[in-house]
């Protein structure tokens, strides 16, 4: 059985390189000349995310993956504040949490390794077609055709081969448009240091805006004690930011770069009155990693998702269930989505099922995780909207108000003797 993969994202790569390892014959076609040309910064990998790289990867690949991670058992409880630095409540203790922390580009630069040869840069799928035979095949950029058992769309949000199976877009703007950098720790001051600490926080303000600050450490906080040398791109405590505003208000901050929209942030967040001491991690950013990306969103309902008849087309993660990243689940339920598949092919290729019926199996699988991933990003996502009413803005000054007041109280009746 051959199988055509258009896309060669994270889960593009991660269904190819299961294949290879269960001897499938496989060809990843992606647009990219490099294969650490990718947006975004980290992924946050949950159990079954990893449990599913177990199964699409080699041992040795798999601790290539955890060697060059961040534990999140060895960070601190993720916190809360508002948009004046006061803190606000902590998440859940995360002692047991089996999570990890790992660049995107290190992370597809491993499994680009993994997939060899049947990676094809500088190739995008243009078109999909079908032979004489009703066979699927791949459009490529020069115009030569190539054949398959099965096509799958692994090209993200504004996939083609999703946009052709569902007779249109397969998701919609949300409203929100995140920009996103990296802050290196030792670049902020001693006191915005010790108040982020070894923990992501986030912050939610007034009309939606809102900035979320994630921590990676793949050394300091190291999955793996092993004598192989950490491939991860990020080589000390790092923070990396997304600052999220409505669609609406951005329309003079994408079409900068660098310092200048650097600056153009913080004016932004002056505006709507965050403290300028609470935006070190912005003001202190690279300003050669700071970028612009839409969030994107598929519906919530499983039965929305996937829209058509199961065959020998199909396609997975941010194609069928775009997500924005606001629960830090898409890149992992792509993941997911790629297990899914080549144990659905296994079967195909064991006599016990048609290939139909494999791709039909996956595709129910995928629903529902689609839809268990939109729900829980698209709750932040709401609750950053919310803001941009009247009654919403007052509410959310109302809560900071009362939880940093019962906070500050809190401190001083334990304190007291």
């Amino acid at each position: 059985m051959r199988i055509i993969i258009a896309g060669g994202g994270i889960g593009g790569l991660a269904l190819a390189a299961g294949l290879r390892r269960h001897e499938f014959e496989v060809s990843v076609y992606d647009r990219d000349l490099d294969i650490t040309q990718t947006g975004g910064y980290h992924i946050t990998l949950d159990g079954r995310a990893q449990a599913a790289l177990q199964e699409l990867v080699a041992p040795e690949i798999f601790e290539r993956l955890l060697g060059s991670s961040s534990a999140l058992r060895l960070r601190t409880r993720d916190a809360f504040w508002d948009r004046h630095g006061r803190l606000l409540g902590h998440g859940p203790r995360l002692d047991d949490n089996p999570g990890v922390d790992i660049d995107r580009i290190t992370l597809r630069t491993i499994l680009a390794d993994a997939v060899g040869a049947d990676l094809h840069l500088g190739s995008p799928v243009t078109d999909i077609a079908r032979t004489a035979t009703g066979a699927p095949q791949a459009v490529l950029a020069d115009g030569s055709t190539v054949p398959g058992d099965l096509l799958v769309g692994a090209d993200g949000a504004h996939s083609l081969v999703a946009r052709r199976l569902a007779g249109g877009p397969t998701n919609e703007p949300t409203g929100i448009i995140g920009f996103s950098g990296r802050t290196t720790a030792g670049d902020l001051g001693a006191t915005e240091q010790q108040r982020l600490g070894a923990r992501s926080s986030m912050v939610i303000g007034l009309h939606a805006t809102a900035l979320y600050i994630g921590f990676l450490d793949p050394v300091g906080h190291a999955v793996l004690d092993t004598p192989r040398p950490s491939e991860a791109i990020t080589t000390g405590p790092t923070y990396i930011w997304g600052a999220m505003f409505a669609e609406s208000a951005t329309d003079s901050l994408r079409a900068l770069q660098g310092a200048e929209l650097r600056s153009a942030l913080l004016t932004a967040f002056d505006r709507e009155g965050w403290r300028r001491s609470a935006l070190e991690v912005v003001e202190r950013a690279e300003p050669g990693s700071i970028a612009a990306f839409r969030f994107n969103a598929a519906s919530t309902r499983a039965r929305d998702l996937a829209p058509w008849p199961a065959g020998s087309v199909t396609a997975l993660g941010d194609a069928v269930h775009a997500t924005p990243p606001t629960a830090g689940m898409g890149a992992g339920a792509a993941i997911q989505d790629a297990a899914s598949l080549v144990t659905a092919l296994r079967a195909v290729s064991a006599g016990t099922v048609t290939l139909p019926v494999a791709v039909s199996r996956f595709e129910a699988d995928m629903r529902v995780r689609g839809s268990e991933v939109l729900l829980a990003a698209m709750r932040t996502v709401r609750l950053i909207r919310a803001t941009g009413s009247p009654l919403g803005a007052g509410a959310t000054i109302a809560t900071a108000s009362v939880l940093a007041t019962a906070r500050l109280l809190g401190r001083k009746r334990f304190t007291s003797p």
